[in-house]
């Protein structure tokens, strides 16, 4: 029987490369045939660490960090929006969305992922962020987050206040960095080789089809 290869996807709730690369990689599985031979975890990054829990303006905050225009930055969400509808997402960029410090969130997948629902509470929050105009540093949004997928949202939110659970998931983020990650998305395949960047499905296709023959 052949074992089940591991794929780490290094990320952030508030990248939209993060969840579109993932869409293809969820697609170039499927065409091979292999949801029943990949396991997948997601591992945290944050983009702003620095960035104060209420966050700031979405599209102030990418002319800031970025030096551009506001032409130029409503054209880059233009086309986000047209390659994550290519893959059956929904981008609703809106005026007053925000940029928030995502620490509380990886915590949160951190106690999704103990319970076996860290895919689905990923998934939730990226629809929550990118479609459904959703405060992600609002904990109420976090509690129904937690319980749309099934998960207690008061021992969840507890995580929240915990110093241990803030602390491993900082020590998650250093244990990546030090392995050389920078950005993301970054896919790690068997904790052995990566991939940077959004990838196209074929690309995914062909390191999964190389791992798959590697462990036939």
């Amino acid at each position: 029987m052949q074992d089940k290869f591991k794929i780490d996807i290094v990320s952030d709730v508030m990248c939209p490369w993060c969840v579109i690369g993932y869409k293809r990689l969820e697609s170039a599985i499927q065409s091979l045939g292999l949801e029943d031979s990949v396991e997948i975890e997601w591992q945290p990054f944050e983009l702003n660490p620095d960035m104060p829990a209420h966050g700031e303006n979405l599209r102030a905050h990418i002319e800031r960090k970025y030096d551009t225009t506001p032409k130029a930055s409503a054209e880059v969400r233009r086309n986000l929006t047209a390659l994550a509808a290519e893959e059956g997402l929904v981008f609703n960029f809106f005026d007053d969305m925000r940029m928030v410090n995502t620490l509380e969130l990886h915590v949160l997948l951190e106690y999704a992922a103990e319970q076996g629902m860290q895919h689905d509470l990923m998934m939730q929050f990226y629809a929550d962020y990118f479609t459904l105009h959703k405060d992600m540093s609002d904990r109420a949004v976090m509690a129904d987050a937690l319980a749309a997928v099934g998960l207690d949202a008061t021992e969840g939110l507890a995580k929240l206040d915990d110093p241990e659970a803030l602390q491993q998931v900082r020590a998650h983020e250093a244990q990546w960095q030090q392995m050389g990650i920078s950005s993301v998305p970054t896919f790690v395949f068997n904790r052995r080789s990566a991939l940077n960047g959004a990838q196209s499905k074929e690309v995914f296709e062909q390191v999964l089809s190389e791992l798959s023959g590697d462990q036939a």
